[in-house]
């Protein structure tokens, strides 16, 4: 990874701001493309108002579009502790190997190598095999029958702890192309989409593929240093096929835009990328990338993402692509707009002067 033309610093308090709390959306709307779009030209600093249905209007033919078609599981599960009765609540992660999880698990002082938290009155039972830090165990769940199907019974999805209202319709915080499963979270950019607007977008000639990236811990994990290099990034698994590959090195040969679907999307592209000298293929593994300032962009031209928690690792990722001054000044003006911010908030689009 390049992160070039840095001092040995980089303070967490530079990619802070003042974000009201009534602006953190609670809900979804009720169109998803209704959202509102704020465009940033990353080459001038220049910024748009708009309506995400008219995204298409900023896309032209040509244009690659990379979706993250990863599936939130419905990973959010309470239960209690067969011994004592003690309620548990168990986040799932990543899995590990078949039938065993990395988790969130809390209180997890109440949890020791052996115990066993029973799940819809036994339906499914989750044994600690192994206790880490921050709340992190490893377990191995007990059940007859097909997971998925016991989850989308007893689960209920991951939402982000600043998201305080119930979730009425599980299935908006899942995006409209969610394929594969595998997230402790959704790609929430993509969540805007519709498969109408999707449609009129590949028949305005604009391209359409899919990588996969499993959201994970670092969904979670606020950045709890002040030198952001001391930080830690969290690995999540990714998939891209020999399609997609294809499709993206034809579109670099040619010069023609590769526009990411989120902050995921383009940590899978960069990846990929920067493994295979500015090219692409098909393959599999596990990403830390961190992408801050001074970072060099080899795979994406432009980015649609929402707006990020205040000194986040995302905020950093979209200060390194248009510059930590023009992002802080676009959060600000949309603040003062009165956006809808995070998971279920608006969307911004980082562009540049090729628009």
């Amino acid at each position: 990874m390049e992160n070039q033309g840095l001092e040995d610093n980089m303070n967490i308090n530079d990619f802070d701001y003042n974000l009201p709390k009534e602006l953190i959306a609670q809900t979804p709307l009720k169109e998803r493309s209704s959202s509102r779009l704020l465009i940033l030209n990353k080459d001038n600093g220049k910024i748009t108002h708009e309506h995400f249905y008219n995204i298409i209007n900023y896309l032209k033919q040509g244009d690659v579009l990379v979706l993250n078609d990863t599936k939130v599981i419905p990973a959010r599960l309470i239960g209690e502790k067969e011994d004592t009765k003690a309620v548990i609540e168990i986040l799932l992660l990543k899995e590990l190997e078949e039938n065993n999880w990395e988790c969130l698990a809390r209180p997890c002082k109440r949890l020791k190598i052996g115990t066993i938290v029973s799940f819809g009155n036994g339906v499914l039972k989750a044994e600690i095999t192994k206790k880490l830090e921050d709340g992190i165990v490893h377990i191995k769940l007990i059940y007859e029958g097909i997971l998925m199907e016991i989850l989308d019974k007893l689960g209920t999805m991951p939402l982000p702890p600043y998201i305080h209202e119930k979730l009425k319709d599980q299935s908006r915080y899942q995006t409209v192309y969610a394929k594969n499963v595998g997230s402790a979270a959704a790609p929430t950019a993509g969540l805007h989409f519709t498969n109408e607007l999707l449609e009129k977008i590949k028949e305005k000639g604009i391209i359409i593929t899919y990588v996969t990236l499993h959201v994970g811990l670092g969904t979670f994990r606020p950045v709890e240093v002040d030198n952001i290099f001391d930080h830690k990034m969290h690995s999540e698994f990714y998939v891209m096929d020999e399609k997609t590959a294809e499709i993206l090195n034809s579109a670099k040969k040619d010069g023609r835009r590769i526009i990411a679907v989120g902050t995921t999307s383009t940590r899978t592209l960069e990846t990929i990328s920067s493994s295979n000298n500015g090219t692409f293929k098909a393959c599999s593994g596990n990403t830390d990338i961190f992408i801050y300032p001074g970072y060099k962009f080899k795979a994406i031209d432009a980015l649609v993402t929402n707006f990020h928690l205040p000194k986040s690792t995302l905020v950093m990722l979209v200060s390194a692509l248009a510059g930590r001054e023009n992002i802080l000044n676009a959060y600000n003006e949309a603040i003062n707009e009165k956006y809808r911010f995070f998971s279920f908030g608006d969307a911004m689009f980082i562009t540049g002067d090729d628009i």
